[in-house]
């Protein structure tokens, strides 16, 4: 590993200010389940879509928490699976690390999986449910084999002082009062679980939400109720891309890339009728539909969900300055680009093994092509440390290096000049939660654009990531400091930490999350004395760990160093940091958006330039289904 200055990388930059690359591209179709990003990449944007789903299947409007909440259910049943998800290496110890690594942030597990353990999908979903009630309002619940999830209603058949419900995503299930009036929570049903789970005891009273509506048997789960896990999960940035000049995005719906043979996952491996890959037998996913009402739940259909990939194909133009947009650091003896999605690095791996992405040796999430003569290294910390330097050949897989991650830097170790008649290609392959992409429907299909010109500079989440960034204290300490100088105008800022909060939390103690513009003189509130909230009834024992994170607008032109700080009063360790800028482009390229479909006409592909935000009519036949989406910028 070659230790390099990030400080010195970042003054060797060039001033992109005259580029036009596309910051924030986005879709939504007209398709009544599945309308892809533009209609869900924001909370706002996803409880609009949540409402209008609710309504359109219930025939009530969302009004009171507890229509929210079912319709945040619904939504979720619909378009996230169980399923082993591969994990990402948060601590800098390997991807088999002892520590924490349930998955916890929502966006990147929403857009690179949607798929995850029953713990996993309910520590992300309590971010959503932060931002869907309040503080607090959402919690994971250990259960007999099982991680529940409750959320905390008020008012109404709740009462002033509120109850805890159980809102399980995982099984599939809610459960009502005998009269159907109000939800039941996990510690109200304990004197009579056999009651409660029975699906024939009063079907009427669900109002059309079948009782563990995967399999019949999952209620006894709710046998136990044990530990209560609050601020579980978090919500970094929405999910952004960002495309270069010479680059191009292609989303397959389903697994195998263009010659449907490629594999390139982040999961388990179940290998189910011999298709590689996390999938998922029992799930509403893809049958949206026949969730509500239903009598007998899912049947067992092998492959009823499976995951999606994300292409990206980028070949700088060097004859050009256009190259540049890629660009971080560059002089006469080297080139080094950025790359950074929403999505998650995946790899083919060497081996059938349930976890052989894990395994040296894999392929197809990261590689070069072209005819450079230069040596090539690779960094997933900012340039801080440098892996895998070697002569570049045609073909070059640097995918153990980047697999499992969203981010890497390529440095070529030569001019510009000398790579102008390489041909250089890098291919980066990842996968992608099929029930967030837009697809295409039956009888026409109305496709909208925007593109906002903004995109993600990412301080984490894994810890060697951040802790390049880290100007002060330490992480494991009680407090500790980010610093970041970037080279584009910044207008808003995540951040979150992982504290070892304690078992039972102390609901108060104060976190803080600040940032700085002045080098410390004045410090401006992104979370400003979050608590871990008590209330209701609890299980006696807790998570010694929680997060706390938030976001705000900010005002930084380039080059304006900007320090976030953690801190609390509890004296509570910061076990893990992270903080992310969103910064502002300029104004984008136009857009080509191209389709490959198939339907009751045969096969179809056809393209369309957007300018600015604009709609599409794209003829469609019957019996639609969408093989991939492409965005390429045309300037």
């Amino acid at each position: 590993m070659i230790r390099t200055s990030l400080t010195l990388l970042m003054f060797l930059v060039p001033t992109t200010a005259l580029l036009a690359d596309t910051g924030d591209p986005q879709i939504r179709t007209d398709h009544p389940w599945y309308p892809g990003e533009l209609a869900i990449s924001t909370f706002d944007r996803l409880f609009a879509t949540q409402a209008e789903t609710y309504q359109r299947v219930t025939g009530l409007e969302v009004e009171s928490d507890e229509q929210k909440a079912l319709a945040s259910w619904l939504w979720r049943n619909t378009h996230y699976w169980h399923g082993e998800a591969g994990r990402r290496d948060l601590w800098g110890d390997g991807f088999k690390s002892t520590k924490d690594t349930r998955l916890r942030e929502y966006w990147n597990g929403l857009f690179g999986y949607g798929f995850g353990l029953c713990g996993t999908t309910h520590s992300q979903w309590t971010a959503e449910f932060e931002h869907l009630l309040g503080h607090g309002r959402g919690r994971g619940v250990g259960a007999a084999g099982h991680n529940a999830f409750e959320v905390f209603l008020q008012h109404g058949n709740y009462g002033p002082n509120g109850r805890w419900a159980l809102l399980d995503h995982d099984l599939s299930t809610v459960i009502f009062d005998e009269s159907g009036r109000r939800l039941l929570g996990l510690g109200e049903m304990q004197p009579n679980v056999d009651h409660w789970i029975d699906r024939r005891f009063k079907p009427e009273r669900q109002r059309g939400w079948l009782v563990c509506g995967l399999h019949p048997g999952d209620g006894n789960s709710y046998r136990k109720y044990a530990v209560a896990e609050y601020l579980a999960g978090y919500a970094g940035p929405p999910p952004m891309v960002r495309l270069r000049r010479g680059e191009r995005m292609r989303r397959y719906f389903e697994p195998g890339l263009e010659d449907r043979k490629t594999f390139v996952f982040w999961g388990r491996n179940y290998n189910t009728d011999g298709i590689p890959g996390p999938e998922r037998s029992r799930t509403w996913v893809n049958q949206p539909e026949q969730m509500h009402g239903s009598t007998s739940g899912t049947p067992h259909r092998n492959g009823q969900v499976r995951f999606a990939n994300v292409e990206y194909i980028y070949r700088p133009d060097f004859a050009t300055e256009d190259y540049r947009e890629g660009v971080v650091a560059e002089n006469d003896e080297q080139v080094v680009f950025a790359f950074q999605t929403p999505y998650v690095i995946g790899a083919t791996p060497p081996t059938d093994d349930d976890w052989g992405i894990y395994e040296a040796g894999c392929r197809n999430g990261l590689v070069l092509r072209g005819e450079a003569s230069c040596e090539v290294s690779i960094s997933v910390d900012a340039g801080r440390t440098w892996l895998a330097k070697q002569k570049f050949v045609d073909g070059l897989d640097l995918t153990d290096f980047a697999k499992g991650r969203s981010q890497y830097w390529l440095r070529f170790s030569t001019s510009a000049k000398q790579l102008a008649d390489s041909n250089l290609q890098i291919r980066t392959v990842c996968q992608a939660n099929v029930a967030v992409l837009p697809r295409l429907k039956d009888d026409g299909t109305t496709i909208s654009y925007e593109a906002s010109g903004n995109s993600v500079l990412s301080m984490g989440p894994e810890m060697e990531l951040a802790s390049r960034f880290v100007t002060g204290g330490a992480i494991g300490e009680k407090t500790v400091t980010l610093t970041a100088t970037p080279n584009e105008p910044v207008t808003r800022v995540y951040a979150a930490a992982h504290t070892a909060s304690g078992n039972p939390p102390n609901p108060n103690v104060k976190y803080s999350i600040e940032y700085s513009l002045d080098a410390g003189k004045n410090w401006q509130p992104i979370v400003n004395d979050w608590v871990v909230p008590r209330r209701g009834d609890e299980p006696g024992d807790f998570w010694s760990q929680s997060l706390c994170y938030g976001s705000c607008l900010l005002n930084a032109e380039p080059g304006r160093p900007i320090q976030i700080r953690f801190r609390n009063d509890g004296g509570k360790r910061y076990l893990r940091i992270e903080a992310h800028l969103i910064q502002n482009t300029g104004n984008p390229d136009p857009v080509k958006v191209t389709y490959q479909w198939t339907d009751s006409e045969g096969e179809h592909q056809k393209s369309h330039l957007f300018d600015a935000n604009g709609q599409w009519q794209l003829a469609t036949a019957r019996n639609v289904r969408t093989r991939w989406v492409e965005f390429e910028p045309a300037p």
